[in-house]
């Protein structure tokens, strides 16, 4: 029995789509991050890029649990002396680009490495319902049906 080895002969990549409203962050994160890599498929290799093209709509929505929209700080250096700055994830959220809350914990959920920047361009998000993909065809993975875990109200 040999290890089956896949080649860019064999990669076979689908386009989904997935709605945030009311899901939890980090799980739809993971479930994201696992699509992105390709883990779901029985032919996964880690050396190639396996994974399905990600489509997010409604990130402006995503729910946080406990008290993480207030608590939880981001911070960023601007390089200059005493140039660090910081937010919340709620006032992220409520800014101009609240698809970049996503985005991150996606990346940091992914080993860093060439590989992993080339399975973040397959990820698409949105702030709101509309996107230029209908062309593409995707199918709808429904998060919230997965676990009940998976969503929070408010």
């Amino acid at each position: 029995m040999k290890t089956f080895s896949a080649t860019p002969a064999d990669i076979e990549k689908k386009w989904i789509i997935i709605d945030a409203e009311g899901v939890v962050l980090g799980r739809l994160a993971s479930i994201i991050a696992m699509r992105l890599r390709g883990k779901h498929k029985a032919t996964f290799t880690p050396h190639m890029d396996m994974g399905d093209n990600v489509i997010v709509i409604n990130a402006d929505k995503v729910q946080m649990t406990g008290k993480k929209r207030t608590d939880k700080v981001h911070y960023w250096h601007t390089g200059y002396p005493g140039g660090i700055k910081s937010r919340t994830a709620g006032q992220i959220l409520e800014g101009k680009y609240p698809e970049r809350l996503l985005t991150k914990a996606v990346q940091r959920m992914l080993p860093g490495g060439k590989l992993s920047r080339q399975q973040m361009t397959n990820l698409r998000v949105y702030a709101g319902t509309e996107h230029g993909h209908e062309a593409q065809s995707p199918e709808v993975l429904d998060v919230k049906s997965m676990n009940p875990k998976n969503t929070r109200e408010g």
